[in-house]
């Protein structure tokens, strides 16, 4: 029997999951279980590049390791973990900072980016979270890596660092490919349509823990476009909020562009905007009410990470070891 590929991801529980999170990545996650061997974690060592409230952390990487599940992520069949329990990440991490260059760090647009929002915390952990990012995918040897269009900078970064140091040492790393999936792989906010969808614009911001009520007012209140036309039609550079609700209700409901022109044809916008909600809302309700009670059972989550972690670090420590050992460090 042939052996999987490996495919691994994380996201940041710096704010809760959104729809975007969940069309871009997570819905795509679950559907590779059967042809990768999937390793997932909440990337909460990321998150502390900006100041978090330890509390509001502790609870939102619960809450996204439960939504992780009720998505459809089984831990029986995905390796589901939380980034700090597993200590080879960071060890991994300073041996790869001495292999990155300055000029590759300061040439990362998520750099320039969030300095600018945070111009009071500009701080070194800031700088160097690509080489953190690479070790988080290096350590696992994965051959494909599921990334938004927007991440594929690191990606590129990552197989540059490793590149240079199997050109020192010999065959350490695999070189990983970014997975971008063709459909949903970048969702824009519902009132800027030109970003993608994040938490820090809350009224374009679909959550995954909305209730029903609030997603149908923010599909009701979303950006469509200037001109008089009031037809569905996909043409995201000319009619960019019509096709980012399109690619949101192909992506839920599996219509093509060309079935939803149709099924909306000479309706405008006023019927369109709170179908797609409806869609969402149909999407999201199981996820949510599963999601809410799977917090509740405590117990089941913290098997379920302690399981995780211990299978990660197994598999990391393989790495780990084989990178100590070539650049000298006397082993135990």
């Amino acid at each position: 029997m042939e052996e999987k590929k490996i495919m691994l991801s994380g996201i940041q529980p710096s704010g809760d999951l959104h729809l975007g999170n969940y069309l871009g990545a997570i819905k795509n996650w679950a559907d590779r279980v059967d042809e990768f061997d999937c390793y997932y974690f909440m990337a909460d060592l990321h998150t502390i590049t900006v100041r978090q409230n330890p509390a509001d952390l502790r609870r939102r990487s619960m809450q996204q390791l439960a939504a992780y599940i009720a998505c459809g992520l089984d831990p029986e069949k995905n390796t589901l973990f939380l980034q700090s329990m597993v200590p080879q990440h960071a060890q991994l991490s300073w041996v790869l900072s001495c292999y990155t260059q300055f000029g590759e760090l300061s040439r990362m647009t998520q750099f320039k980016d969030k300095s600018a929002k945070h111009k009071d915390n500009i701080n070194a952990g800031l700088f160097t979270y690509p080489v953190l990012m690479a070790a988080d995918i290096l350590l696992y040897q994965p051959h494909y890596v599921p990334v938004g269009a927007d991440q594929k900078q690191h990606v590129e970064l990552t197989r540059d660092i490793a590149q240079r140091f199997n050109s020192i040492y010999g065959d350490v790393f695999r070189i990983p490919e970014p997975y971008i999936p063709k459909a949903g792989a970048r969702i824009y906010g519902l009132t800027t349509p030109g970003d993608k969808m994040s938490k820090s614009i809350p009224e374009g911001c679909v959550f995954i823990m909305d209730d029903d009520a609030t997603i149908a007012r923010k599909f009701k209140r979303a950006v469509t476009d200037s001109d008089r036309e009031n037809c569905v039609r996909f043409d995201p550079e000319n009619k960019p909020g019509v096709a980012n609700l399109m690619s949101i209700y192909a992506s839920v409901t599996g219509k093509t562009y060309e079935e939803i022109e149709k099924e909306f044809e000479g309706q405008g916008y006023g019927v369109f905007k709170p179908a797609v909600g409806e869609a969402v809302i149909d999407t999201l309700r199981p996820i949510r009410e599963e999601t809410e009670r799977l917090i509740k059972d405590k117990a089941y989550l913290e098997q379920v990470y302690r399981e995780g972690a211990q299978k990660a670090s197994y598999i990391a420590n393989k790495t780990l070891r084989k990178v100590y050992k070539k650049v000298g460090f006397v082993q135990i």
